[in-house]
């Protein structure tokens, strides 16, 4: 089933299966932002948490999908029902939004809640990403990824606000926030079954092939570069709470700063896709951890608030995309889902790993040497990347 927009401008660029999948995501963005916008000073502020503790639910809420993706994307491509994995985690995802309400204070119980939803998300992202591999002609995936990915930034760039809506009309009541995005999530999954077509593949190729994946040695190659940059970025939660408080911001005000990142990002996603189809796709994903470097230097100075946020945007429009249309390419179709599912694992785990190293080092020696230590990390990381991608 095609949606209606089919023959519009869009949808003669695009693939119309890439719109779909799209406005699936910018709908369960719209959700999933709503918690990440306010979750930093819920845990901290509202609950107390140290910021130790919450290093580890940070790198919990982003790194645990590294325990699933792999199972997610080797049961996309050995059941040949992409879009049936892709909605369990939608699904899951969904219901764990209303469980935050449950878990109350304890910080175990968060844990869990996080860690299901997470689990959500594991079990989509790969399948979801190989259905838009499956879906645009090669030489233009760049393009097409930065079509999804601009989509789900208007659900990053709408979550915030939403939140923020909802916490000024309510005074404050995290529940109500909660509550709500669960609702939009399931607004998600209905789309998902009703507009996304399935691609599917014979089975003999689809059980032949799926060992040849780590064969590749291209594949390996962004394998290793994603996991080096990963271990030194930080995570979004950390760079919004050092802009909170060097900047004293309000807390009220918290849920907004991620509109800057989701502003830039929405802007410069598909112009930067279709600049990596034309260019390369290696250069432009080192160089958006470029961009992610000059933003850890102006958190150690001046912290201005708009080159931040521009910054962290032009990071991930340059990045997120890209990899996935760098590596996909590289695989067989029929082990597709499986072996993107490897990459995001990797990187993943070591964003996991970060996310509580900066934790600890912020913790233990304040925020500017924390980020110095990271910016070193990067700038090698960084030269890894880009001697191993060329």
């Amino acid at each position: 089933m095609y949606i209606s927009l089919l023959g519009t401008r869009l949808t003669r660029a695009v693939p119309a299966n890439v719109v779909a999948l799209g406005l699936v995501s910018l709908v369960t963005d719209v959700s999933s932002e709503m918690v990440t916008a306010v979750l930093p000073l819920y845990l901290v502020g509202a609950l107390g948490l140290s910021l130790v503790q919450f290093g580890v639910l940070d790198g919990l809420y982003f790194g645990v999908t590294a325990l699933v993706r792999v199972a997610g994307g080797h049961a996309a491509d050995r059941w040949d029902r992409r879009k049936l994995v892709a909605g369990l985690g939608y699904g899951l995802s969904a219901a764990c939004k209303l469980g935050l309400l449950a878990a109350g204070g304890s910080v175990a119980a968060i844990g869990l809640v996080l860690a299901a939803d997470r689990t959500g998300k594991g079990l989509r992202t790969a399948p979801r990403d190989a259905l838009i591999t499956l879906s645009a002609p090669p030489e233009r995936l760049g393009g097409a990824f930065g079509v999804h990915r601009a989509m789900d930034t208007v659900g990053a760039f709408l979550g915030p606000l939403a939140a923020f809506a909802v916490l000024t009309v309510t005074a404050g009541a995290y529940d109500a926030v909660f509550v709500t995005s669960s609702c939009v999530a399931a607004l998600g999954v209905v789309l998902l079954v009703l507009y996304v077509r399935d691609r599917r593949g014979p089975l003999t190729t689809r059980v032949r092939l799926r060992a040849a994946v780590m064969k590749e040695a291209g594949f390996r190659r962004a394998c290793l570069a994603a996991v080096a940059l990963g271990l030194v970025t930080v995570s979004d939660s950390f760079v919004y709470l050092v802009l909170q408080r060097r900047l004293t911001i309000a807390p009220e005000l918290f849920p907004l700063l991620p509109l800057g990142t989701a502003a830039a990002y929405l802007l410069l996603a598909v112009p930067l896709g279709r600049l990596s189809d034309r260019f390369g796709r290696a250069p432009v994903f080192v160089a958006g951890h470029a961009a992610l470097l000059a933003v850890y230097l102006v958190l150690m100075g001046p912290a201005w608030l708009v080159p931040a946020l521009l910054l962290h945007g032009l990071f991930y429009a340059a990045t997120d995309g890209v990899l996935m249309a760098l590596a996909g390419p590289m695989l067989p179709a029929s082990a597709r889902a499986g072996g993107l599912a490897l990459l995001q694992t990797g990187q993943a785990t070591a964003r996991m790993a970060s996310s509580v190293l900066f934790g600890v080092l912020w913790a233990g020696t304040g925020e500017t040497p924390a980020l110095a230590v990271m910016s070193t990390g990067l700038a090698a990381a960084a030269v890894i990347a880009w001697r191993t991608l060329r």
